[in-house]
């Protein structure tokens, strides 16, 4: 790397913007979206079942947009992309703070699926990759785990504003998240570089070049490619329906509220910090290890939710399944770009990384309404947990047959690249 001086690295100016990004993009975009449901149906009498098409249209548009995803970051860089996603969100909030009918707010959707698809996982995996030499991973976790950090802030001060008195109080939120994303806009624009100084900016033809075009060949002819699209989205699929029915299915098994607060706070606060020791494990240990413990932690966490219950043994075990599956969520963010790394390569990983975050979140869209339907027949989310529990464990064996073919396969694309050179 040539960014290094005698006193100071930029990357480390890298690293903190993009903490920064994390933290205020997913922090008070994206995770802390929650807070908002009840008061926008209770203030224009939308039923939440109509309000949820809305987090559908932002899964499918952030999918769809990453698929694109190593295209657009050749053609345009980094800084151009971020820039776009921060006026998208800015965008998003303020058509939030005016909407009154469920189309109005599936627009607002559209423009934070499309802003978080330039501002959040795949962004940072693509620049940690390009900047960090080395212990990419723990960077990138740390990265990363500052999404908690912000929604805990975020909770905290838009909160109150939003509980003020009048019940439509939720948009003034919506404005101020606008003014705090023109605000760290302003930083990305000033600090934020697309390459260590005395870089070329590696950008591929996309069009014209053929170096672009024989490296999109060797992706889609690879044969565990299409394989670990699958695991990817059935990964994604699983891990987002269930966490996002764990809160109920705790009711459902008569929890205490102020057990399951307990129990969601723990999970949050094991969630940040997984974030980071996947990355510090993948960096010490390589790929296979930081899988297998994100995989193995995601079917005992299940295993664990199966049997919660208001005893002393069930409450133990909805612990248990707070700590594993926030061992087991880091699939979602850090492990993608690890995955498009190890299993393709550097120089495909901007267009694998899209590729793996569209599927990944094409799996939120589905997993979700697919859960609350086995509800709906059986009465109990216990069926989908059990076929959850099978869908993780058989990942958990192919991705560790793909990576054993990756590994294969990469070494002999680059045996025979020395033999050519010669």
């Amino acid at each position: 790397m040539k960014n290094k001086s005698a006193f100071f690295d930029y990357k480390w100016v890298i690293v903190f913007i993009s903490a920064l990004m994390v933290f205020t993009v997913l922090g008070f975009c994206s995770s802390a979206n929650g807070i908002y449901i009840a008061p926008i149906t209770s203030a224009l009498d939308i039923s939440r079942g109509s309000y949820a098409v809305t987090t559908s249209v932002r899964y499918v548009t952030t999918s769809v947009i990453n698929i694109f995803f190593g295209t657009l970051i050749y053609r345009f860089g980094a800084k151009k992309l971020i820039m776009s996603g921060f006026i998208l969100l800015i965008i998003s909030s303020i058509i939030y703070s005016v909407a009154t009918t469920v189309p109005i707010f599936c627009v607002g959707s559209f423009f934070l699926g499309a802003g978080l698809s330039f501002t959040t996982t795949t962004m940072v995996g693509s620049v940690i990759n390009k900047w960090c030499a080395q212990n990419k991973g723990t960077i990138m976790g740390v990265v990363l785990a500052t999404n908690g950090l912000g929604a805990t802030l975020a909770r905290i001060i838009l909160t109150p504003i939003i509980n003020a008195g009048n019940p439509f109080d939720y948009r003034n939120a919506y404005r101020l998240v606008a003014v705090i994303l023109a605000g760290v806009a302003l930083v990305m624009l000033i600090f934020f570089r697309n390459t260590p100084k005395g870089e070329e900016e590696h950008r591929y033809e996309v069009k014209k070049g053929k170096h672009h075009a024989s490296h999109d060949v060797h992706l889609f002819r690879m044969p565990y490619f299409y394989v670990a699209l699958v695991c990817i989205f059935v990964t994604g699929l699983v891990l987002q329906s269930v966490s996002g029915i764990a809160d109920p299915h705790f009711r459902d098994n008569n929890v205490a509220i102020a057990t399951i607060t307990t129990v969601m706070s723990v999970h949050s606060i094991v969630l940040s910090l997984s974030k980071f020791t996947t990355g510090f494990i993948y960096d010490k240990a390589g790929i296979r290890a930081a899988s297998l413990i994100c995989y193995l932690a995601a079917v005992f966490a299940m295993v664990s939710l199966v049997v919660v219950g208001n005893d002393n043994l069930g409450i133990f075990f909805g612990f248990v399944y707070a700590v594993l599956s926030s061992v087991a969520l880091p699939l979602e963010t850090i492990m993608l770009p690890i995955f498009a790394r190890e299993l393709f390569g550097d120089e495909i990983f901007n267009k694998s990384l899209g590729i793996f975050a569209a599927v990944n979140t094409a799996g939120y869209a589905v997993g979700g309404p697919i859960a609350n339907l086995v509800f709906d027949i059986t009465g109990s989310y216990d069926l989908w947990i059990f076929i959850s529990i099978a869908l993780i464990a058989a990942v958990c064996v192919t991705m560790n047959f793909v990576i054993t073919a990756a590994k294969r396969t990469l070494a002999h694309l680059h045996d025979d690249e020395a033999v050519t050179a010669n």
